[in-house]
């Protein structure tokens, strides 16, 4: 499967006059396949404490999505913006339980840099799993939250659930056959 060319399908990052955060979904190839770089956020965090979820963060005045989704990733993992090969599009705007909060996810395709360093105020782990591992439906389970089926993937650092699995979920499907 040639996963670039079927994410060409992706449409534009959206820009919504309302949208509070961004989100970068940062994908790269090794040997073993394409990759998707996830973070878990420490115990200790305000919001979402322990989830797994792609870095990301509050949009500053005058910045976009894009130019958003890269500094909190510089921020949280130490990606340098020049590691951004290729904004491949964006994915649909999503809201966690605020529904006041629009997040915009933002598809990019990296050269990976040598060392992804986490800011341990904001990120436990960096998780790195190929999208053929995310595509193997046997890994994900649902469940009712809440009265919302909702999809979970359990990493050994933490769970993927929520708007990022949704985020994920609608990824996957563009690489499905």
């Amino acid at each position: 499967m040639d996963e670039w060319a079927r994410l060409d399908a992706l449409p534009h990052v959206a820009e919504p006059p309302n949208a509070k955060a961004a989100v970068l979904v940062p994908l790269y190839e090794d040997p073993d396949g394409v990759r998707v770089v996830l973070t878990k956020r420490p115990e200790t965090m305000r919001t979402h404490p322990g989830d797994v979820v792609f870095p990301g963060g509050q949009l500053e005045d005058g910045e976009g999505p894009i130019q958003a989704a890269m500094r909190e990733a510089w921020e949280e993992i130490s990606l340098p913006e020049q590691s951004v090969t290729e904004v491949l599009g964006g994915l649909t705007p999503v809201t966690t339980r605020n529904i006041n909060r629009l997040i915009i996810p933002v598809v990019v395709r990296i050269d990976r840099p040598a060392e992804l360093v986490p800011d341990h105020r904001e990120v436990d782990a960096i998780i790195e799993p190929t999208l053929a591992e995310m595509l193997d439906d046997d890994l994900w389970h649902t469940e009712d939250w809440m009265g919302h089926t909702l999809w979970f993937y359990e990493f050994g650092e933490g769970t993927l659930w929520g708007a990022t699995a949704f985020m994920m979920r609608e990824l996957l499907g563009y690489l499905r056959d």
